[in-house]
C-alpha cells in the first residue's frame, strides 16, 4: 500500500465526508483499474467491486454503478433510459467526471450524474469502489451507495 493521497483521492474522500460518510480510502502500489485486478488487491470476490460505469444517453452522462461480476446489458439500458445509449471515449469521461477511466468514483464528480446501480449490488454486506485514481478504493455499503448517489436500483445485467 502507498502512503499520501492524490488529489482525485482527496476529492472523494471530501465529497464522501461532506455527504456524512467517512470512509477510508486504500491505495495499493498494484492497479485496482479493473474488476478482477481490484478484487485480487483487495482479498475479496469480483461480485464486491461497483465498478463506476459512464454512459451517453445524447448529451448527458448516467453513471451506471454495477457489479464486477456482471456485465451491462445495453438493451436493458436502452429500455431503463427511452433512448440509446453510447460508451463515450476516455476524454468525454475525463470531462464529465473530472476522472480517468479505471479511477471513476460514485461521487466528486464535475456535476451530479443521473447514477442507476446494480440491484445486485444489495446482496453484499459491503462494497468497494474506486476512489479518483486506478490504484484506489473505498468500502461502502451498498445501501449507502445508493444513498449518497441517489442511484435508482435497477436490473442492468446480461442474462
Amino acid at each position: 500500500m502507498k502512503t499520501g493521497l492524490e488529489p482525485s483521492v482527496e476529492r472523494v474522500r471530501q465529497t464522501l465526508r461532506s455527504m456524512g460518510l467517512t470512509a477510508e480510502v486504500t491505495e495499493f502500489s498494484e492497479s485496482t483499474r479493473t474488476a478482477a485486478e481490484a478484487a485480487a488487491a483487495i482479498g475479496t470476490t469480483v461480485g464486491q467491486i461497483a465498478k463506476s460505469l459512464v454512459f451517453m444517453v445524447g448529451n448527458e452522462a448516467v453513471l451506471v454503478i454495477a457489479s464486477g461480476a456482471n456485465r451491462v446489458d445495453m438493451e436493458k439500458m436502452n429500455r431503463l433510459l427511452g433512448r440509446k445509449i453510447i460508451k463515450p471515449d476516455a476524454e468525454t469521461v475525463k470531462r464529465v467526471t473530472g476522472f480517468s477511466i479505471g479511477g471513476v468514483p460514485p461521487v466528486g464528480h464535475n456535476k451530479r450524474l443521473r447514477t442507476l446501480a446494480d440491484e445486485d449490488l444489495l446482496n453484499f454486506p459491503v462494497v468497494y469502489v474506486a476512489a479518483g485514481t486506478p490504484n484506489a478504493v473505498f468500502a461502502v455499503s451498498p445501501r449507502d451507495l445508493v444513498r449518497i448517489t441517489e442511484a435508482e436500483v435497477v436490473n442492468i445485467k446480461e442474462g
